[in-house]
């Protein structure tokens, strides 16, 4: 369905562009009520009507019946009263993952797999694609029961612990459905652009100054839940840590 030489656009994005449709022409959102329902600003829903934002893919899925009607059922969720933010974030993985199943299942993902990139590594196995949709239905099931234990709570502090592990599953649903499209054009390897290696040094070198000035309470001067906060926050900073660095290694073009 996507022909070659187009930039991979996330799943999010295409369906975000057309439910933004579906709120303000179908059931008559204003511009302003849309960009708080998708979470995004009101220049990009403009952005989204007209297909700049998305070019080509708007026109092609606009057309498509499947398509719409997964986006009509989208709106409509998001625009019950009843659906709050957390709810809003899995009912749009919900429609990308939907998105990304239709077109898995109608063949069109290998006939994209043969316009790779020049340079790039030979395209995944079809594998790679199938296991990541399932890894997106993994972390939403986890997003759901996370959210129904910390209602089912009675303290703020083992809240925050499964809210964490909530917001963790939603962003590597996220990070799912950012790699989908790359894989699905037959792309097998990346690179940073638009920044430079100095910016990701000068932000290392942030971090290490505030982390030294600091003051300092680990997870061993503490017990229980509140130790479990501490440690998750350390585990974090290691975290970021890894990902800068690996970004100079290896995150820019040789």
């Amino acid at each position: 369905m996507v022909a070659s030489g187009r930039s991979p656009t996330s799943w999010v994005q295409l369906l975000q562009a057309l439910v933004a449709r579906e709120l303000v022409e179908g059931l008559g959102v204003t511009n302003t009520r849309a960009a708080k329902l998708l979470g995004l600003a009101p220049s990009a829903i403009s952005q989204y009507l007209s297909g700049r934002r998305v070019k080509g893919l708007f026109t092609e899925y606009s057309s498509n019946d499947e398509a719409v009607g997964i986006a009509r059922k989208v709106a409509e969720r998001l625009a019950e009263p009843t659906t709050g933010p957390d709810a809003r974030i899995r009912v749009l993985l919900d429609g990308a993952g939907a998105l990304s199943e239709m077109t898995g299942a109608s063949g069109h993902i290998a006939e994209r797999r043969s316009s790779t990139a020049p340079g790039s590594r030979p395209g995944p196995p079809r594998s790679t694609a199938k296991w990541l949709r399932r890894r997106v239905r993994a972390e939403q099931a986890a997003v759901t029961m996370c959210m129904r234990l910390a209602q089912r709570a009675r303290d703020e502090l083992t809240r925050a612990i499964l809210r964490q592990i909530a917001s963790d599953s939603l962003r590597h649903a996220e990070i799912v459905a950012s790699l989908a499209p790359y894989l699905d054009r037959g792309i097998a390897e990346a690179h940073a652009s638009g920044i430079t290696r100095r910016e990701i040094e000068v932000l290392i070198e942030g971090e290490r100054r505030a982390e030294a000035g600091a003051d300092v309470v680990t997870s061993r001067d503490l017990g229980g839940t509140m130790a479990l906060l501490i440690a998750s926050m350390e585990a974090d900073e290691r975290k970021h840590a890894d990902l800068l660095q690996g970004l100079l290694n290896s995150g820019f073009p040789p």
